[in-house]
């Protein structure tokens, strides 16, 4: 699968997309991505292996423990950029880092919608986002293929993407509170229809077996509702890292690091919540300066230093004013 992705992303075709500060150099070789993905699965298999060896939910100390194994991961796969490729793709890293990780930490909120709707035991939410997130890996690198693809044929989607990205960040302002009905997810109402499904959970099973027949158990549509969400999620995330850099490589590893650690950075919300009271605005913004950009690239083009400063600065005031602003 790996390998197929690898083919599409350094294709000649994707090779020569229109970048928003400077020209590819030359592609990434195979063992670039093998590396990667090396250090993505190890991740994923201690956090499994060794997190989650026996079932149980993470304390706040052990969650932030994780995060920060993930986050500090990140940071020195940066380095690695920069050393590699240069300063600038190693900003450029960061700068999409920074902008899907605050996107994924609001999606966060949608997801704690969804278990408390399905009663999800507390126990079991752990496997639910493990595999929620490495469908959406998967996912993710479909939409980053195909968006690399349509961007380098058509040139002109850089300007809808733009334009999307501002109406998205109107509507952030705009929207209020997220009205999650999981009950009307046709996806969901289509896999009751055609599969059997029991009324009750089975340890952190998705599958049971009822009589000799098998059943999906309330879990299994609990993960089905992670991923749609998640794909719905990526139409507003997949522009938004594309206006940064179209490299990629570049554009792929910031991704997949962004919602690696997020497991365990949901089980510090309840903690950190307030945090993040001024999230949504602070995305408008960053959207909206992100869709500006895309609009304005061809005449004016904004400097990676001064995208990831903006970056930082709007999440550190956003941040600063949920401390020093007590709640109504």
């Amino acid at each position: 699968m790996f390998y197929r992705l690898y083919s599409v992303l350094n294709s000649s075709e994707t090779l020569e997309l229109l970048t928003l500060t400077q020209p590819l150099e030359a592609e990434k070789s195979i063992w670039e991505w093998v590396i990667f993905h090396f250090i993505i699965f190890t991740l994923l298999g201690l956090d499994l292996g060794v997190g989650q060896r026996k079932a149980h939910v993470p304390s706040f100390k052990e969650a932030i423990s994780w995060v920060s194994l993930y986050i500090t991961c990140a940071i020195l796969y940066g380095v690695y950029i920069g050393w590699k490729w240069g300063t600038e793709k190693a900003i450029l890293f960061y700068t999409g880092y920074l902008v899907e990780y605050s996107l994924s930490v609001d999606n966060l909120f949608v997801f704690l919608v969804l278990f408390s709707f399905f009663a999800v035991p507390p126990k079991s939410r752990h496997r639910v986002l493990f595999w929620g997130i490495l469908g959406a890996l998967f996912f993710r690198a479909i939409f980053i293929a195909l968006g690399a693809i349509i961007i380098s044929r058509f040139d002109w989607v850089l300007y809808l993407f733009g334009a999307f990205l501002i109406y998205t960040a109107w509507k952030l302002l705009h929207s209020g509170e997220q009205e999650i009905h999981p009950d009307e997810n046709p996806v969901i109402n289509w896999v009751k229809k055609h599969f059997p499904v029991t009324n009750f959970y089975v340890e952190s099973k998705f599958t049971t077996k009822v009589d000799g027949k098998t059943y999906l158990t309330p879990l299994a549509l609990v993960l089905i509702s992670v991923e749609t969400t998640d794909i719905i999620f990526a139409v507003d995330s997949i522009p938004a890292i594309f206006s940064i850099t179209s490299d990629p490589f570049i554009v792929y590893t910031s991704n997949v690091f962004a919602i690696l650690g997020l497991r365990s950075l949901f089980f510090v919300l309840d903690k950190l919540l307030p945090l993040f009271r001024f999230l949504k605005p602070a995305l408008a913004v960053i959207l909206g300066f992100i869709g500006i950009k895309m609009l304005i690239h061809s005449f004016i083009k904004i400097p990676p230093m001064v995208s990831l400063s903006f970056v930082v600065g709007i999440l550190s005031i956003a941040i600063l004013l949920s401390v020093i602003l007590k709640k109504k």
